[in-house]
């Protein structure tokens, strides 16, 4: 699933092509697609139809697009902002493609625009686990936060976020260093992937338990969590395969940079000890033996 990073690149791409575009229409190709918006593929198409998309917006691995009011009076009446929310899943790509593309053979939802620009917007996903879906934002959030993500905490990169609060949680909480990464309630856009790269770069043992972890040391780990995801979203994100692309279906390159990540039995680029692979909540987890040594067993 795409982790933060990759959820950031999208969002700088839509940014770029769909900000300030007005909506002409919608074409639901797979109901799937739509299923979190309950009202249906009709629903949510009227909806969008005539409206103005504003700025790309994103928290963790979510990423949104507001709606401007359709009239002054609607605003002025205190009706509820909306937002298209978008959640990739496994699979899933926002694509900006010109209106003469041959369809993708995942193509589940097609937006098109009123202005001359040429371009329009897809929604592509494989495994459609992914989806498009419209909610009323937070009443007085300046990002026009859609109220289903209101739980979902805010990320390392956010210019908002508290440090001292994650250092009281994770002091707080009876739970181990990695399934607090992974927590979104707790910090978001932090996965599995990341989450390995950064207890490397720290020297710690994803079994290591929070309540351990001193002001020093979590503020250390924050830095690294923040060097690696600037890492990646230089080289346009981490891509296993075709299926996370950015808008111009471009893959990114940061698997060619990774450090712990999918390198079991090569050597840790820090001490050379073969890294090593350990199942781990229906995933896995990459360490350096070595330099990240595991907890002991009082």
């Amino acid at each position: 699933m795409p982790e933060l990073p990759e959820v950031e690149v999208v969002r700088r791409g839509l940014e770029r092509w769909v900000r300030d575009r007005t909506v002409a229409d919608v074409a639901v190709l797979h109901p799937r697609a739509i299923r979190r918006h309950l009202a249906g593929p009709e629903d949510f198409a009227a909806q969008l139809r005539g409206r103005r998309l504003g700025a790309a917006r994103r928290r963790g691995k979510y990423l949104w697009l507001p709606l401007e009011a359709e009239t002054s009076a609607e605003t002025s009446a205190g009706t509820p902002d909306r937002a298209v929310l978008a959640h990739l899943g496994m699979s899933g790509q926002l694509l900006v493609q010109p209106h003469d593309a041959l369809d993708e053979k995942h193509l589940r939802i097609r937006v098109r625009f009123a202005d001359a620009n040429g371009t329009e917007l897809r929604f592509v996903d494989q495994r459609t686990f992914g989806g498009l879906s419209l909610h009323d934002t937070v009443p007085g959030d300046p990002d026009g936060l859609p109220d289903v993500i209101a739980h979902i905490a805010r990320d390392p990169l956010d210019p908002a976020f508290d440090e001292d609060a994650f250092h009281a949680a994770l002091r707080r909480r009876r739970t181990t260093v990695k399934r607090a990464l992974l927590d979104q309630s707790l910090i978001s856009g932090v996965g599995n992937i990341y989450a390995d790269e950064a207890l490397w770069r720290a020297r710690l043992h994803y079994d290591r338990p929070t309540a351990t972890l001193t002001r020093p040391r979590s503020a250390e780990l924050l830095t690294h969590i923040r060097d690696v995801m600037h890492a990646a979203l230089a080289v346009g994100g981490t891509s296993f395969d075709s299926l996370y692309v950015n808008v111009n279906g471009e893959s990114g390159y940061f698997d060619r940079s990774l450090d712990a990540y999918g390198r079991e039995d090569e050597p840790c680029r820090r001490c050379g000890t073969a890294m090593r692979r350990r199942p781990w909540m229906n995933r896995s987890s990459y360490f350096c033996p070595r330099c990240q040594r595991p907890p002991r067993v009082s």
